[in-house]
């Protein structure tokens, strides 16, 4: 014989603190936007035009038979050993990066370091150094990154002592630099003031010991 039961359910501001924080996990762990990290990603893919990166694209298969273009950039994270991001591009010499970098984000001191480190390293090798950066293994860190520097000089010059190693250091410099923006990012949009916000603006409600019900 079927029953009606009824439960109470209540809003956020209306449990208890140890009830509030029942709640905010659940939606940290279920109702976190999936993509929470694509504005970094589009961000990077910029700042990287701008140092002389050209990430590259992959096609996913969408269920309707066409394709979804994505940035080959990956990140794993944020509470174990061995987490940290990838990228995959093309890198070549951008002479005006340094002043667009510090137009940009002037502010930034790692990201200024970053820009400057590059074209040091350049005009060593007279702007001609180019590097092929690609993902490799299973595991999502900088030093996965297989950076292959060559330099094309029009009269075979070499590339001078060191740069191959600093050009590959500075990369992954860069990789570790979004590491730490998407982490920031990620504690920022987890953070119980943004969690509170979504929380209440989506209506959510749960159990009198913040258990997600309705």
């Amino acid at each position: 014989m079927s029953q009606v039961i009824s439960t109470t359910v209540y809003t956020l501001d209306e449990l208890s603190e140890s009830a509030r924080e029942n709640a905010r996990s659940w939606y940290r762990e279920h109702a976190l936007n999936d993509d929470w990290y694509q504005n970094v990603f589009d961000e990077f893919t910029d700042i990287c035009s701008i140092l002389g990166v050209d990430i590259k694209l992959y096609r996913v298969p969408l269920l309707s038979g066409s394709n979804r273009q994505h940035h080959c950039i990956w990140f794993s994270g944020f509470c174990h050993q061995g987490s940290g991001a990838v990228f995959e591009g093309d890198y070549a010499y951008q002479p005006q990066a340094v002043c667009r970098i510090r137009e940009h984000f002037p502010e930034d001191a790692d990201l200024h370091r970053i820009a400057d480190s590059l074209q040091t390293i350049q005009l060593h090798n007279s702007g001609e150094l180019r590097a092929t950066i690609r993902h490799h293994g299973q595991h999502i860190h900088e030093s996965c990154m297989a950076i292959a520097v060559e330099r094309h000089s029009p009269s075979g010059q070499d590339i001078t002592t060191d740069s191959e190693a600093a050009i590959s250091e500075t990369i992954r410099e860069l990789a570790r630099w979004l590491y730490d923006w998407l982490e920031s990012e990620y504690s920022w949009q987890t953070s119980p003031a943004i969690v509170d916000e979504d929380i209440i603006d989506n209506e959510y409600t749960f159990t009198g010991s913040g258990q997600r019900f309705g």
